[in-house]
């Protein structure tokens, strides 16, 4: 798999946690959202114990993303974050037509993925 394919988060050692992000946006001002968003992903991968995030849309506009933490200390460092609270400020002013945040302990994971195959190889009759 390439350096930029899509994977999800790899499987963790339970108990862990899954801070799970549902949103629809308003559309507007979609550059200063991306921006935003970019630098948010930046700052969150410095809290001790994110362990990664998925993020995926669906038609209509339905966004979801899902970010694991070690414990819920990592996801009150995350909250309390001023630059994270500044954005989430923003988004309900201009990016957000409404979200909802549920927060669950994951206890059981796994994972799967499909070994690479190996390059065929033509033979020519003789």
């Amino acid at each position: 798999m390439s350096e930029n394919a899509v994977a999800p988060v790899r499987a963790h050692q339970p108990p862990y946690y899954a801070v799970v992000f549902t949103s629809v946006r308003t559309g507007r001002d979609e550059d200063a959202y991306a921006e935003t968003a970019a630098r948010l992903g930046e700052l969150v991968r410095d809290i001790p114990g994110f362990l990664g995030e998925d993020s995926a849309g669906a038609p209509g506009g339905l966004s979801v993303t899902v970010a694991y933490f070690r414990d819920l200390a990592g996801i009150e460092r995350w909250r309390a974050d001023a630059e994270h609270r500044a954005a989430k400020q923003r988004g309900r002013e201009n990016w957000y037509e409404r979200y909802t945040i549920h927060i669950a302990k994951v206890e059981h994971s796994h994972s799967f993925e499909r070994a690479a195959q190996p390059a065929s190889v033509s033979r020519l009759p003789r």
